[in-house]
């Protein structure tokens, strides 16, 4: 059965049940309302939640839990001879997968029955150029062991999905059945849904803790998989990054100090660009547009935040790159050979900044009290002064803690310098050179056809390990800067 059309069925069940335990509650007090205990929809609702509810958290867990199952099967069906010294049991699994939906695709577009596609015995070579007419992504010839792992793929996916659905649909009409019995004038309807909903809205604010936690085993997890295979002390103290995919790691350099300079001194450069045009114009916002003007400036200015990261890259390596290279390449000053550079990233990264600094200084300037403005003013100082020693003093730990939140967000920018500041690994102080950073490389050594347990591709999490200790540092120490030095005005 479709998945959709088992959501659907789930939900027919539920509104069913809404409706009967309505009418029966409705029933049973002889429409007088003023003998329940809860209004009728209570106990419709109750019924749709015990219905609905149990079946789709059964549904969801399944779907989780079933590809893990069938690939540890499909797995061990897979003899180590039948994996090449080049390959690994990943990329083997993977093409299991390939050709498990290439057998579905020939038997949906009858190249072969669904029987034949379930005991196949025939030259696999025949079975690679049958799955290609029919479409499908074959990317090597199918060998006996995937063929046999790619039926039993098949057959435990199509089980797995029929008891699913089974399962799913009898505990629905189990639920329903439940608070169809409990349905009662007596019974507590309005609080058994209130406890309900606040059990499901726990239940949504715990995903985002769940997903960041997901997202931190598996960077540690991986992370401690590639030490296993690459020493700790030459990744984050070597100086030179050569990854090599001809063999095991055993001729790469991955040494980490390159990426995390090309990272830093893109994000200084940004910083000096973003840092002050930023504060001036939220000390100009702020203190000195009228209304109207505030009105209409702030926000075209937040447009700029709204802009993808993407239009930026090519507005780097379209419009400032060539721009920079007319000024100070071989024709003007001689310093830059190409638009790829750090200034490059740099300049189109402190005005993709520009909002985030000026958005949040503004409103920690607006924060201060307008007795302290007044009462600078009484005493005979000008407003360029109440702003330099009243209104900036006061603000400076919410601007401190919103510019470490704008180098954070700097730090994390992949698209601008992938485009914009090109692909060298290296230690320089010239700005008008290429670099790289932590995340363009992240992107690189993920891309292509490398073997995922290699060093070469696992150094891409302990990259993003260590990119992620930075900015959460760097995150917690905005905080401590804000909680510790804000003040508080009534």
């Amino acid at each position: 059965m479709p998945l959709l059309w088992l959501f659907l069925i789930v939900l027919a069940i539920a509104a069913t049940a809404f409706v009967l335990s309505r009418s029966r509650v409705l029933a049973m007090s002889g429409q007088d309302r003023r003998t329940l205990h809860s209004l009728p929809n209570y106990y419709g609702s109750n019924a749709a939640m015990k219905s609905a509810i149990p079946a789709l958290l059964v549904l969801v867990i399944w779907l989780l839990a079933q590809p893990f199952y069938v690939n540890n099967a499909v797995s061990g069906m897979i003899p180590d001879s039948a994996i090449a010294d080049s390959s690994s049991r990943g990329l083997v699994l993977a093409e299991v997968r390939r050709a498990a939906d290439g057998l579905d695709l020939a038997v949906a577009r009858g190249e072969m029955s669904e029987d034949e596609a379930r005991n196949l015995r025939t030259d696999f070579t025949d079975v690679t150029t049958r799955l290609e007419n029919a479409g499908a992504i074959v990317t090597s010839q199918i060998t006996q062991p995937i063929l046999r792992a790619a039926q039993r793929f098949r057959v435990m996916n199509t089980i797995g999905s029929q008891i699913m659905a089974v399962v799913v649909l009898l505990i629905a009409l189990a639920g329903a059945f439940w608070a169809f019995r409990e349905t009662d004038p007596v019974f507590r309807a309005r609080n058994t849904v209130e406890q309900g909903i606040r059990a499901l809205l726990i239940a949504a604010a715990s995903i985002a803790i769940l997903t960041t936690l997901g997202i931190v085993l598996s960077l540690v997890f991986n992370t401690i998989e590639f030490f296993r295979l690459y020493p700790a002390s030459e990744f984050f103290f070597g100086t030179n990054w050569a990854p090599s995919f001809s063999g095991r790691g055993g001729a790469s350099d991955l040494g980490i100090l390159p990426l995390l300079w090309g990272t830093f001194y893109i994000s200084i450069v940004a910083l000096i660009v973003a840092v002050p045009i930023g504060l001036f114009a939220a000390i100009y916002l702020s203190e000195y547009a009228s209304p109207r003007v505030r009105a209409f400036a702030k926000p075209m200015l937040e447009v700029l935040a709204g802009i993808p990261t993407i239009v930026y890259g090519l507005f780097a390596l379209l419009t400032v790159g060539p721009l920079l290279v007319e000024v100070f390449g071989d024709d003007g000053l001689g310093w830059m050979q190409s638009g790829t550079a750090v200034m490059t990233a740099g300049l189109v990264m402190g005005i993709m900044l520009i909002p985030f600094v000026s958005s949040l200084s503004d409103d920690i300037i607006n924060a201060v009290p307008q007795s302290m403005r007044d009462g600078s003013y009484g005493l005979g100082a000008t407003q360029s002064e109440t702003i330099r020693q009243v209104v900036l003093p006061a603000a400076l730990p919410g601007i401190v803690g919103a510019i470490l939140l704008a180098a954070s967000r700097a730090i994390g920018e992949t698209m601008i310098v992938v485009l914009g500041a090109g692909a060298a690994a290296r230690l320089s102080l010239n700005p008008f050179e290429a670099m790289t950073t932590v995340t363009a490389k992240i992107v690189s050594q993920l891309t292509g056809d490398s073997d995922f347990a290699s060093p070469e591709a696992l150094v891409a999490f302990a990259l993003g390990m260590t990119l992620f200790v930075i900015t959460l540092g760097l995150n917690i120490f905005a905080l401590y800067i804000v909680r510790k030095y804000r003040e508080q005005y009534e």
